[in-house]
């Protein structure tokens, strides 16, 4: 059994532990807040761009409107964009995501190349040996639209010029402060029908296709400017719900710590005591010896 100084070191140490992790969670308790809120400010446009598009695709003559909406005939190449944090300490958060994605794309019927947002995702996929052909990392703590617009424009050129013929975007959709879903979504081509992209982030759109309108510039000039944009929009909104989720998953993981560490610290204490009681006995028990061996001699 550990002597009486070590089991107070050991204490010591343990509850110096507790005192970082629940720091931590201060500090993600106030950055999951931020997010959450960055969240819920992009959510209107983001409703407001897919039901423009939404519009301008439904008008007559959708199938030609424009490539990015149309689905090729032959998928010889995939692409995914994962996004995963760049600190751990966060749970299962990081690995969850990857695991995910292996569960998706490990037997997938096509090669399929990774954009990995996110450093930890970044290393996972190079341990599993993956296909990654860009990497994107420390990302700042509140992203704008102008920080990870280059990812979406590096999809869209991949896409056009024929090197994937489907993009996948897989992310943590943030649902609340326990609970966090690992989700996986096409980004291209984009699917008018069906379950809806923006619908994910939480609105319901009205799904009645509306009167026909001349649009000026025309419907397909339109289009290039606004499917770009949307496609990085919906590369942004994934990032914001990702954040929220990685910071909640890590305030959840530090809570937990800490909470394990009291425990820890309170059955330390107790063995603590025993030893030290023990300790007592057996020094009171070397002076009544010596106390009888005095007498006798």
């Amino acid at each position: 059994m550990a002597s009486a100084r070590e089991m107070r070191l050991r204490i010591k140490s343990v509850k110096n532990i507790s005192q970082v992790t629940r720091a931590l969670e201060t500090v993600s308790a106030s950055k999951v807040r931020k997010a959450i809120n960055a969240v819920m400010a992009t959510r209107s446009y983001a409703t407001k761009a897919w039901q423009v598009l939404r519009h301008v695709a439904e008008q007559p003559g959708r199938d030609s409107l424009h490539p990015l909406l149309t689905r090729r005939a032959t998928v010889n190449n995939t692409l995914a964009v994962v996004i995963t944090g760049d600190r751990g300490l966060a749970g299962a958060y990081n690995s969850n995501v990857i695991r995910f994605t292996a569960q998706k794309f490990d037997r997938y019927h096509v090669p399929v190349k990774y954009i990995a947002v996110g450093r930890k995702g970044r290393d996972l996929l190079f341990r599993r040996r993956k296909d990654v052909i860009a990497d994107f990392s420390n990302l700042p703590a509140a992203p704008n639209f102008d920080d990870v617009s280059a990812i979406g424009r590096l999809v869209v050129d991949e896409y056009n010029k024929g090197g994937v013929d489907e993009v996948f975007l897989v992310y943590t959709d943030f649902v609340n402060m326990g609970r966090q879903v690992a989700t996986v979504k096409r980004l291209l081509p984009l699917e008018l029908e069906g379950e809806g992209l923006v619908e994910d982030f939480g609105h319901k759109t009205n799904n009645s296709t509306s009167a026909a309108y001349e649009y000026e510039p025309d419907g397909r000039e339109l289009l290039d400017t606004i499917i770009p944009r949307f496609t990085a929009l919906q590369v942004y909104q994934a990032i914001l719900e990702s954040q929220a989720s990685e910071h909640a998953a890590r305030m959840i993981a530090m809570r937990n710590a800490t909470d394990n560490a009291k425990e820890l610290v309170g059955a330390l204490q107790l063995v603590y005591n025993k030893v030290r009681q023990q300790t007592i006995t057996n020094d009171i028990l070397d002076i009544v010896g010596g106390a009888e061996a005095l007498a006798a001699s």
